[in-house]
């Protein structure tokens, strides 16, 4: 749900689970067959996932950060894995590159800067759940545009400041 004056959207499990398997249809109804997914993590994960569950491709993982002040709101200096973590072989052919957002942009690009230049890589496309009207990067599919840019308060932030005794709370062990 966007706020009215646009700058907070929360979204529930619900919503989040049926945004990416929109985003899955949308990649499948483009018809561009793809080799392998690379997701960024952490947000990229969740529907790299479930992107590699629905087209049955391998999964690969690269590494990024850039949100760490006040409490991950605030944007600092991009760092990026120097390798990526993958099942088996490299990362080649078609790779579809897929994150949670495209925020500022800075973090897409930097990564399709990087993998333009890998030369078993003969095509990539990205892929993300949400484009903010901020990203100076579009990427080839997502499915909600956000012209306001507003913060996502993303259902798995709950874990964020939880910790295992808060956690041992819930339980009876």
């Amino acid at each position: 749900m966007l706020t009215d004056d646009g700058k907070h959207l929360y979204v529930s499990w619900d919503e989040y689970h049926m945004l990416i398997e929109r985003l899955a249809l949308k990649v499948a109804h483009s018809g561009w067959a793809f080799d392998q997914i690379l997701c960024l993590a952490r947000g990229g994960m969740r529907p790299g996932d479930v992107l590699s569950r629905v087209f049955d491709k391998p999964l690969a993982i690269m590494s990024t950060s850039s949100y760490r002040a006040e409490a991950g709101t605030i944007q600092g200096r991009l760092d990026m894995a120097k390798y990526i973590t993958m099942p088996k072989g490299e990362l080649a052919g078609r790779v579809l590159l897929v994150d949670d957002l495209a925020d500022s942009g800075v973090t897409l690009k930097a990564v399709v800067d990087r993998l333009r230049g890998v030369p078993a890589i003969s095509e990539l496309r990205t892929a993300v759940v949400w484009l903010k009207g901020m990203s100076t990067y579009t990427p080839e599919y997502f499915v909600e545009h956000l012209p306001t840019s507003p913060w996502i308060h993303q259902p798995f932030e709950e874990y964020d400041n939880l910790r295992p005794e808060e956690l041992a709370k819930k339980f009876v062990i």
